[in-house]
């Protein structure tokens, strides 16, 4: 019997019926929406050939690609990186028999993860990278993001680590392993499969999350954006086409972090580290104990 079974019961006709209508009637529903805002537009001549023009010029593709597409994924490339590593220190940190070191990270976590990530940008950049020698605009938006994603992680590797059966552990110390051998040989392989799509999914955030860069002058498609619609005077449009591009790109990684929890992860492992994660962010209190 499937968790969806156990969970719900299986729909009859009527109920498949009545969904359907559901169905069918938002997305003609969606489908007037979109006529209205296609009109709305043509009435205000946002639909104009020169306010589209930059978007077939291969000066303005080339801009858009390699200055702002490339950039953008080469920032969240290098944050998603760096967080993990920030993540599996902090979270392996928030699991330590040491109260202090527990707690230690308990606070840098916590810190980092209520901070906005443009605050955290915008402190850097003018902290330590405005005017000359300073740090260059495309690393504060990597720290930044490092920083709050590194933190959302944390909690994710902790999660997941906490998730592996507890016997596994036991089994481990009975034989006479130490502690820092159970944790990298028996925990986290097998922590690692619960963590994939939650990881990947964070990588859609710090994807995103690039486009806040603008702020602080950084490479990216807002960036490049904002200096098209400057030149033309089109931000609507500007703002459709690298919407497109962002959607484009998540969905891409969508599709991959579907397929890995599909192939790896079982979806009853995903939702006790889902629980696990979302108890100790509503009480805010520090995981007490080792593993």
């Amino acid at each position: 019997m499937s968790q969806t079974s156990v969970l719900f019961d299986v729909a009859g006709p009527r109920t498949r019926a009545r969904h359907r209508i559901y169905t069918v009637a938002s997305l003609v529903l969606l489908a007037g929406l979109a006529a209205l805002l296609v009109l709305r537009m043509a009435d205000r001549g946002q639909f104009e050939s020169e306010l589209w023009e930059p978007f077939v010029t291969p000066d303005y593709i080339r801009a858009l690609l390699v200055d702002g597409l490339v950039k953008t994924l080469q920032m969240a490339f290098f944050s998603v990186i760096l967080a993990v590593i920030f993540g599996t220190i902090f979270g392996v940190g928030k699991l330590s028999d040491h109260a202090s070191l527990r707690w230690l990270c308990w606070a840098v976590v916590e810190f980092f993860r209520a901070v906005p990530v443009l605050m955290l940008m915008i402190f850097l950049y003018f902290g330590y990278g405005a005017g000359p020698g300073g740090l260059d605009a495309f690393w504060c938006v990597v720290i930044a993001l490092t920083l709050y994603n590194g933190s959302v992680l944390a909690e994710v590797f902790r999660a997941g680590i906490l998730a592996v059966p507890r016997g596994q552990s036991e089994a481990a110390y009975a034989i006479g392993m130490r502690k820092t051998q159970v944790m990298m040989q028996i925990l986290l392989p097998q922590a690692v499969k619960i963590m994939l799509p939650a990881i990947i999914s964070q990588c859609v955030v710090a994807l995103k999350d690039t486009s806040l860069g603008y702020a602080i002058t950084a490479p990216g498609l807002t960036f490049v954006g904002k200096q098209i619609y400057g030149d033309f005077g089109n931000q609507l449009q500007t703002v459709m086409v690298i919407a497109a591009m962002y959607v484009t790109v998540n969905l891409i990684l969508t599709w991959i972090a579907t397929w890995v929890q599909k192939k790896f992860v079982g979806e009853k492992k995903i939702l006790e580290v889902s629980m696990v994660a979302k108890t100790d962010a509503g009480t805010g209190l520090a995981p007490g104990g080792g593993v």
